[in-house]
């Protein structure tokens, strides 16, 4: 069994103990007329930390994931869709994410994230399948002059934004990612 269909049969296990309703609740409106896309999603960013420039300037490339839904009780899950991949500045494809935790955690929440990547090899990690971050890597929450401080972990420096919802907790646990190349 390869590592995406482990991931997968995690999280509908995940999800399937936990019935995290506020998560499935924001995967329903991800198709909806109130979902950001990925340039809207941007744009707050940008609003929220005017100190982020420094990064779209000097990374390689970026994901930006408009919505991702969280949830969990005990066990916790995560998915994020419709993320959008660019390499030096030009749009190169698309990606899910995917995120499994346990450890004391309460709640649902639905965020925005936006992962940089310091250079090639981080890129060309990421879309292979093989940039799984741990907890070993944590995000920054957009705010302004919050990145000022900001670096590169491992090659990648992520950023969030929250949209909705509120999750307390103290869990460990991964995000995994799905990239596909635009058609040429």
């Amino acid at each position: 069994m390869n590592a995406q269909r482990i991931q997968s049969l995690i999280l509908f296990l995940v999800l399937l103990t936990a019935g995290i309703t506020p998560l499935q609740a924001a995967w329903r409106s991800e198709g909806s007329k109130e979902a950001l896309t990925a340039q809207e999603a941007l744009q707050r960013f940008r609003q929220a930390d005017s100190k982020l420039e420094r990064f779209f300037r000097e990374a390689y490339g970026y994901a930006i994931f408009p919505a991702v839904g969280k949830g969990g009780f005990i066990i916790g899950g995560g998915f994020g869709g419709n993320g959008r991949v660019y390499e030096r500045g030009r749009l190169v494809g698309t990606a899910d994410v995917t995120m499994v935790s346990v450890g004391p955690q309460i709640g649902g929440q639905k965020f925005s994230e936006l992962i940089f990547f310091q250079d090639r090899d981080a890129m060309e990690r990421f879309k292979k399948g093989q940039l799984d971050l741990s907890a070993q890597v944590s995000a920054v929450m957009a705010k302004e002059g919050a990145s000022a401080d900001a670096n590169y972990q491992d090659g990648v420096a992520i950023f969030t934004l929250p949209l909705a919802g509120a999750m307390a907790e103290v869990s460990v646990g991964g995000q995994f990612f799905k990239f596909k190349p635009l058609k040429k």
